[in-house]
């Protein structure tokens, strides 16, 4: 069996992109943050992005108010803190949710984050591994409790 040499090229999606356009960012924030209410979280957690390059980063930030549960209360009392010091804390502490990839304005691919592993793992949208950031976010929220 001989080998020819030739370079056959794939796709990868979860490699490369396309750098995120200002306008972009601003159109992305307003629609995640819309689906983000619409799937019931927007009262108990705040959603936040991170760009870099062909990058979007979502997090999620959780508001204890308006009372934490008697365990978190034990937990922030066991590392020395009051209730409020445990509140601040608690809110800065992201649930991670996953990474997209731009390569159009609804083409971007998805990695989950795995606390399992705590790395991003490249994940389907769907039947496809290219789709919109929505779909990307109804994945990710998972991990976030109504």
């Amino acid at each position: 069996m001989s080998h020819s040499g030739k370079r056959v090229w794939t796709l990868d999606p979860h490699s490369g992109g396309v750098k995120i356009p200002e306008r972009t960012k601003q159109e992305v924030q307003t629609r995640l943050q819309a689906c983000f209410a619409a799937l019931g979280h927007g009262k108990a957690y705040r959603l936040e992005l991170r760009f870099r390059g062909a990058l979007c980063y979502i997090d999620a930030y959780q508001d204890p108010d308006p009372g934490p549960s008697p365990g978190l209360v034990a937990y922030w009392e066991s590392q020395g803190w009051d209730v409020s010091e445990g509140k601040a804390a608690y809110r800065q502490e992201p649930t991670h949710l996953g990474r997209l990839r731009h390569f159009a304005p609804d083409r971007w691919s998805y990695a989950f984050y795995t606390y399992s592993n705590e790395r991003y793992e490249p994940t389907t949208l769907g039947d496809d591994w290219f789709g919109t950031p929505e779909q990307a976010l109804e994945i990710g929220c998972v991990y976030l409790k109504n």
